[in-house]
Parts: C-alpha cells; structure tokens; sequence
C-alpha cells in the first residue's frame, strides 16, 4: 500500500478532529468495558471510529455546510477514539476488580481515573522509543493498523481504483457483519469441532476429545482478515505451535496427571492454559527481546544502512513526559498500594520489557497478549514481593496498561505511515484518547458494577479476565513453589527455544532464515484457543494462494478485502455489545 502524501499536507489536528474523535471514545469505551466484564474479550475501534466520523461529518456538510472531512482529519479521529476504547488494558476489567474482590485497596473515583492514566500514558512512552525500530525500520504488518489504513485510503479516495477497493472492501465488510450478527442471534460461536478423540492410554483418563482440546475451525472472518495481512510465516508458526500446544502437550499433561480435566462436555481451555501459559510465553519474550537486540545489530553493522529513524517526538516534550510518567507511575503505586519503591521501579521496568514482546506480538499476529504479559509479570512482582496480592496484582497492573497502550498506538502509527501522515499529532491524539478513556471507563466501570463482590463472578458477569488474575495472585501468595507442576523447566525450555529461533532468523542465510518459525506467533499459539491460530493460518494459506493464482488482482484488492473482513465482524461486534448495554 502506497503512502498517501495527502495525509502529510492537510489540515489533521484540529479542534473537531480531536473532538470528534473524544465523543466517539467516550461512546465506545463503555462498549468495551462491558464486553470486557461479560466476556473477557474487547473491540479494536479504529475502523469503527473511522466509518462514524466520516459518516457524521459527511452529513454536517450536507445539513449545515460543513467544511469536507479529509483523511488526515479521519485519522486524527480513530486514533483518539481506538486510544480512548483500547483503556480497558488499564486494569478496568481485570487487576483492579480481582484487588477488590480480595480485599485488598481498590482505588476509587478520581484515584482510579489517576491510576489508569498513569498506566497508559506510560505505554504511549515507551511505543515513542519503539517507534524507530517496529514502525519506521521495522517490516512487520501490524494487521489492525495495515487494515484502518486501507479502510481510511478507500473511504476517502478518489478514482477508479479508489473505487473499486471500497466496493471490494464493503463486500467483505457486509459479509463478514452477516456472519457475526448470525452468530450472535443463534446464540452460540459458529465453531466445528473435529470429531473424535486421542487416546490417552489408559489410566482414570481414557481418551481426550478434540472438542475438550478445542481442535477445529470458528467462523469468525476477523480472523480469516487478519490471517491475510499477517503472511505464511506467521501463519504457519500459529499453526505449529497449535499442534505443538494443544495437540502434542495438552494431552500428555492430561495422561500424567499434571492438569485436572475439566466438565466432560465442554472446552478445556482454562486448565489447560494455566500450564501452558509459562513455555508460551517465555517463548514469545526471549524470541522478541532477542530479534529486538539482533535486529539493532545488523542495522548498525551494514555499511549500506539508511539513516536512523530519530524520535518521532521532540526530545523536549518527550523527555519531561516520560519522566513525568515514570513518576507518576512509581509514586501512585506507593500512594495507592503501598509497594516499595524498589517494586515500584522494578514494575515500571519490566513494564518496559514486556511491552516490547507485546509490540512484536501485536505486529506479527494482530492479537494483544496483554493477558499473558501479566501473568509473566505477576509471576516477576511475585519473586520480589511475595506473599503481598496487593504487589502483585498492581505491579503487574502496571505492565497491562504499558503494554495495552503501546500496542494500539504502534498500529495507529502503522496507519499513519501508510498514509503518510507525520507521527507527532497522532502521540497527541492518543494522549486525548487516554484522559477521555480514563475518566470515561472508570465512570462505566464504577455505574455497571457498583458492588464487585456480589456481582462478579456471577452467570450475570462471569468476568473471567478477573478470574484468572484473582487465581494467579492468589497463586503465588504461596510463593513460585505453588506454580503448576514442571512448568518451571517448561519454561525455561521455552525461553532457550525463543532465543534459539531468533537466532536462525537473524544469523542463517537469507534461504534458509525464511524458514525459521516466528517465536511471538509459535508462543502466542500456546495461550489463545487452537481454533484461532487454524483460523488465522487459513486465512493467511487463502491469501498466499490468491497471490499466486491472481496476482494483478491480488495487488490491488487483497488487503481491501482483508480489511473488510476485519471492519464487517468488528463492526457487527460493536454493534451487539451497544445494544445488549442499553438494553440492560
């Protein structure tokens, strides 16, 4: 996709743009926070945002005489809007409820607003450091800001292939909505199961279903979308690491005894993924941090290397910014929670690090692993603080919101330099998303669960985000001893397989490093449902196979299509949790 130089010269950070983009955060975020509590899942608004901003403005022009609503404008707005949304990474439906319903010192009110921003406005930090090497140097598809580009692009562009893509992508859009809106009236995710079963070789445990195991395919066409952006490698290394999780390890767990089964007849994802979260993500973070490193030393070893990209900010503003996030950070988490300093620094520090997997996670696959991020660090606060659940969980707390933030920004970023839009509006555009988000989402939290410990964890909001967290804090009040069975050594080996693979990335021949699976997407395999990583192998399989049966076509509607099928589902997606909100 070519950038649009258009996106560089218009008028983009004005009064509406930032406003318009604040009303429709403010209107989204509680959408998130609900589906969040309900569900444990969120919506990546950008495309969302996009559509009703142009859709509003479009219609002021023709009411009232309005002046034309660009892209730059559009762009301006889903940032603001996707930053204020993408606050639920915060700690709203995760850490902060599980400290309530522990008992421990849940901020409330103007605390929780502070606390939440300090978090994320963190992350907009560091994503200002990462900016160089992920965005600017960096080749990787961050699928969601690939697809609100190409969105943007088609909505607002002109001529016959302009055209032709828009009709392209809202095909796709209408059919993947259909297919979620069919989904969530029957009631049920349209997801097949593979019949049959593995045998376990006798024992209290028999056999294993591949239903139990989640072995099959999930009629989500998001996925299907993102699968077609990330590319064969990833595709493929989602779906090795699948087999390798869920169908090599998952039931050698089960036939030694190392993971309880769960109901007979349903999913066992939540047992299982308790052991295979430590190799899985090991694997990511050692896999990440070291391309990271290696990656810096082949740009500064070539002769023929283009100059670096500086900081997207000005040393001036990002300097006193980030400090002031650090210490705000640092001092709430003394304030609030009464955690040493040392824990304090240490939290913020590994917040660091592990927004950085995420980055490479969220770039390579689309899928923020925020959740098992935290564990890693509620796992890191642990060892230093043990036995203190308030520690843990806020401590950790600390690298979720980082991490969150860092990821939605770089795909913002990824949409702009696309476009071809400069980097500095879209770091104020998401620091407005920040504030509207922190202030709106602690807000919908406080009104929709004014008593956390009667109703969560209940049928009505099952929360199962706090769940886990609440599970693991407790966990490790007994210490790293009471973590499961050999998952120490598993993951040990999964932190010397990441290292392992980055390496043959980065220092085979060229022939033979394109072969070498990806370690955020083999890892990320390890902790979301096996029918997601199919999902988006399939969907990356179907595009290389476009790509070489029509590849003039493919050229110029392949990624239209993509992002129609990412908008459609995320739309109808929306949609649905609007509704169920108002309705009760």
């Amino acid at each position: 996709m070519k950038a649009t130089p258009a996106a560089a010269v218009q008028p983009a950070l004005t009064a509406r743009a930032l406003l318009t983009g604040a009303a429709l955060g403010a209107l989204l975020t509680p959408c998130n926070i609900y589906s969040g509590l309900k569900i444990g899942w969120s919506f990546n608004m950008s495309i969302a945002s996009a559509l009703l901003g142009i859709a509003f403005w479009r219609l002021m022009q023709n009411l009232a005489g309005a002046r034309h609503w660009g892209l730059p404008e559009n762009l301006i707005n889903q940032t603001t809007a996707s930053s204020s949304a993408s606050i639920i990474s915060g700690g709203l439906v995760a850490p902060i409820p599980a400290l309530t319903l522990l008992g421990g010192p849940a901020p409330q009110g103007v605390q929780l607003m502070l606390w939440v921003f300090s978090v994320s406005v963190l992350g907009v930090a560091i994503a200002a450091l990462l900016h160089a090497r992920f965005i600017a140097g960096g080749h990787l598809p961050f699928p969601e800001g690939t697809a609100a580009a190409e969105a943007l692009s088609s909505i607002h562009g002109d001529g016959r292939e302009a055209h032709s893509r828009l009709r392209w992508l809202g095909l796709a859009a209408a059919v993947s909505a259909t297919v979620k809106l069919v989904s969530d009236a029957v009631g049920t995710p349209l997801r097949a199961s593979l019949p049959g079963s593995l045998s376990l070789g006798g024992g209290a445990l028999p056999s294993v279903g591949f239903k139990q195991l989640g072995i099959g395919l999930d009629g989500s066409l998001l996925m299907i979308g993102f699968g077609a952006i990330i590319g064969p490698r990833a595709g493929l290394s989602l779906l090795l690491g699948a087999l390798v999780a869920w169908l090599g390890l998952a039931p050698w767990l089960l036939a030694n005894g190392l993971v309880t089964p769960g109901p007979a007849d349903g999913l066992w994802f939540n047992e299982l993924v308790g052991w295979l979260i430590w190799p899985g993500v090991t694997l990511m973070t050692t896999g990440a941090l070291a391309s990271l490193w290696l990656g810096r030393r082949r740009t500064a070893a070539s002769d023929n290397a283009a100059p670096r990209a500086g900081l997207p900010l000005p040393w001036r503003w990002f300097v006193p910014g980030s400090v002031a996030a650090v210490c705000l950070t640092v001092s709430l988490q003394v304030a609030l929670f009464d955690i040493a300093v040392i824990v304090a620094l240490a939290a913020v520090v590994m917040a660091a690090g592990l927004a950085i997997v995420a980055a490479r996670v969220v770039g390579e696959t689309g899928i923020p692993p925020i959740g098992a991020l935290g564990k890693i660090a509620q796992l890191g606060v642990g060892a230093m603080a043990p036995g203190t659940a308030t520690a843990n969980l806020m401590g950790a707390n600390v690298t979720g919101g980082a991490a969150g933030q860092t990821g939605d920004l770089l795909n913002d970023l990824k949409a702009g330099a696309l476009l071809g839009a400069r980097p500095a509006p879209l770091f104020a555009a998401q620091l407005l998303g920040v504030l509207v988000g922190s202030i709106v989402g602690s807000l919908s939290y406080s009104l929709l669960i004014p008593d956390p410990m009667t109703m969560l964890l209940t049928p009505e909001w099952p929360a199962p985000a706090v769940a886990t967290w609440k599970a693991v804090a407790e966990v490790m009040a007994a210490g790293v001893g009471a973590l499961p069975p050999l998952s120490l050594p598993a993951a040990l080996i999964g932190g010397l397989a990441g290292l392992a693979l980055a390496f043959w990335q980065f220092r085979a021949p060229p022939h033979r490093a394109r072969w070498a699976p990806s370690p955020a997407a083999l890892g990320l395999a390890f902790v979301i449902p096996a029918w997601i990583a199919f999902g988006l192998c399939l969907g990356a399989l179907l595009a290389a196979g476009v790509q070489r049966l029509a590849p003039h076509w493919a050229l110029r509607n392949l990624i239209a299509v993509a992002a129609g099928l990412v908008a459609g589902e995320s739309l109808a997606g929306v949609a649905s949790a609007f509704q169920t909100l108002l309705a009760g």
